[in-house]
């Protein structure tokens, strides 16, 4: 019987640290499953990325400069297989990388040995997501989560007001945010101060509100 075929993978997200966490951990399973070919920060890295390493998973952060996750793959070639790996669950993220193409949606808490589970199940065709993901997924399909009006709502936002708005909205101190995303607190006061003007939102309680009736958190 012939030994199983090592997967390749590269790596998309545009924290260097994380990155470089993710490739550690994988390496430190030492499974013999899976290689870490290459990594990319951005949409037109990860597209030129695509192209050359030709990897059999893309592990896809959402939320990404020059158009987010789901612009990378619009463009490349068909029968590239993609898992969104993401600090967001907001259901018009999941949803959203889904209907580009991507074979399923994990968060950045998962653990690594089932971080490696994921990618040899999509690279083997199955569709992976945690149940409160799936959930999201099936209730689009059914038509009661109003994916258009969210769209429209977030396309005010840029990418990185988004990732603030949702942590905001989850009860995360400015401090917390500054950390989670590797930014300075002055820089989440400025994003916190635009998301609030471009919503037309006047505190963090609104903010609050306006993002769970719209199912962000």
């Amino acid at each position: 019987m012939s030994a199983p075929s090592v997967l390749s993978v590269l790596i998309v997200d545009d924290h260097a640290m994380f990155r470089t966490g993710v490739r550690a951990e994988l390496e430190r399973l030492d499974s013999g499953r899976v290689a870490v070919v290459g990594e990319a920060e951005d949409v037109d890295t990860a597209v030129a990325a695509v192209a050359a390493l030709r990897p059999d998973v893309v592990l896809l952060d959402v939320h990404l400069p020059g158009g987010g996750g789901p612009e990378v793959i619009r463009r490349t070639s068909a029968g590239t297989t993609f898992l969104a790996l993401s600090v967001s669950d907001a259901a018009e993220d999941v949803i959203g990388v889904i209907r580009s193409g991507a074979r399923g949606y994990v968060t950045k808490n998962i653990s690594a040995a089932e971080l490696l589970d994921a990618i040899d199940r999509v690279a083997g065709g199955d569709a992976v997501f945690s149940p409160r993901l799936a959930g999201f997924v099936l209730d689009a399909f059914a038509g009661t989560i109003e994916v258009a009006q969210v769209d429209e709502d977030l396309d005010r936002l840029t990418e990185r007001e988004r990732e603030v708005m949702r942590l905001i909205a989850r009860g995360y101190a400015y401090k917390e945010v500054a950390k989670e995303l590797f930014i300075s607190v002055k820089t989440v006061e400025t994003h916190v101060s635009s998301v609030l003007r471009k919503l037309q939102l006047s505190s963090r309680h609104e903010l609050t509100r306006w993002a769970n009736d719209r199912r962000l958190i």
